[in-house]
């Protein structure tokens, strides 16, 4: 008898002590229009182990983000990949998105792009696949913020691309 019970919590704490962690997949990009240098300003926010995930798979396996064995290289593919999944339109029209560089906090890959020449914002819309191709529950958050308002997106799969009027 002993030895069922010893059997019956071996078998069971596995099940009673695994953790049933679900990792989330998201992002966030705030924009900001800064109206008196006519350009919107944009940090996306991706944490690392996950687009060094799709950069690996996608372009190279020696990717490394925020170690030691960073080349310059690896910055370029993640420069690359952001460009090719976020795409914005204002007033209807596709702007230049500019990288100005990026930066690591703990976990997340920080990069900031600038748009410049944009005058008389009447809308907005961004089209924000970034880790979607890997990811079937990504989301990504859009924050934008002008002098007078605060908008809000949520991007997913299904959902891709958002459009926010100001007029």
């Amino acid at each position: 008898m002993k030895f069922v019970r010893i059997a019956f919590v071996l078998l069971l704490f596995p099940l009673l002590t695994a953790s049933s962690a679900h990792k989330f997949y998201v992002s966030i990009t705030k924009i900001e229009y800064v109206e008196e240098k006519e350009s919107l300003q944009i940090i996306t926010q991706i944490f690392i182990d996950d687009v060094e995930d799709v950069l690996q798979k996608r372009y190279d396996p020696n990717v490394s983000l925020a170690t030691k064995k960073e080349r310059e290289a690896d910055i370029e593919l993640l420069t690359k990949y952001i460009l090719q999944k976020l795409k914005i339109k204002v007033n209807g029209e596709l702007v230049e998105l500019k990288y100005i560089g990026k930066e690591y906090d703990i976990d997340i890959v920080k990069s900031y792009f600038e748009i410049k020449g944009v005058k008389n914002i009447k809308n907005i819309e961004i089209d924000n696949t970034v880790l979607m191709d890997l990811f079937e529950e990504q989301q990504n958050i859009i924050h934008l913020k002008t002098a007078s308002k605060r908008r809000s997106l949520i991007l997913d799969k299904e959902n891709p691309k958002g459009l926010l009027n100001f007029h």
